[in-house]
């Protein structure tokens, strides 16, 4: 049975646009998206509308939630938040383990999360690049093997890289831009192929220059 996996990166993040943001913000290390960030999210919505996905998967920190939820609308499906998908924790970025926002300030805003979903993996600070390669390879490989159905995957730079590298494991290096798209099928023989990679077609001309720059 063929299967298509879809992985996307968030859109543009406030700290991005605002880099004072950082300096009184509560949760420093979960940023929302930026206003045209929720523009290229829409946008990645449009470009899904009619890929068949039957289920979505986010990092449970806001910038992919945000991204996920734009999509979620628009496909009327639910959002299954895994931690495994989460942010490289990365010791040069971050003093400490990043504080996520709680359920209670995202039940509200969020209607579409689905809290009776599960994390198969959660990181652990502090991370290298091997071991968030191998968490989120690992959490993809889990994901696939209990759903068979076409998949979106929402998540960050590390963890799209993981995602298909853990599918695909002879895929070269690829830069992963704000809000691009990645496909990894799986034919009726069971083997995982890279289809199309890192991709920003999606975004108006504005856009990407906004995010490519």
């Amino acid at each position: 049975m063929s299967q298509t996996v879809w992985i996307a990166r968030h859109g543009n993040r406030l700290d991005f646009v605002n880099p004072e943001w950082f300096d009184t913000a509560d949760r420093r290390y979960d940023p929302p998206l930026s206003e045209d960030g929720f523009v290229q999210a829409a946008e990645l919505a449009q470009r899904l509308q009619d890929e068949d996905i039957a289920h979505i998967f986010a990092s449970p920190f806001l910038r992919t939630i945000q991204t996920a939820n734009e999509i979620a609308q628009v496909l009327n499906l639910p959002i299954k938040l895994e931690a495994g998908l989460g942010e490289w924790h990365n010791p040069e970025w971050m003093t400490e383990s990043p504080e996520t926002h709680p359920r209670k300030s995202l039940v509200e805003k969020y209607p579409l999360i689905d809290w009776s979903y599960n994390s198969y993996l959660a990181p652990q600070y502090p991370e290298t690049k091997e071991d968030v390669n191998r968490r989120t390879a690992k959490t993809a490989k889990k994901i696939v093997a209990q759903y068979s159905e076409n998949i979106l995957i929402v998540g960050h730079g590390a963890s799209v890289h993981g995602v298909t590298y853990g599918l695909v494991p002879d895929t070269d290096y690829f830069k992963v831009a704000l809000c691009c798209l990645t496909k990894v099928v799986r034919k009726h023989d069971g083997k995982w192929k890279l289809d199309l990679c890192a991709d920003t077609s999606h975004l108006s001309q504005t856009e990407s220059e906004i995010r490519l720059n």
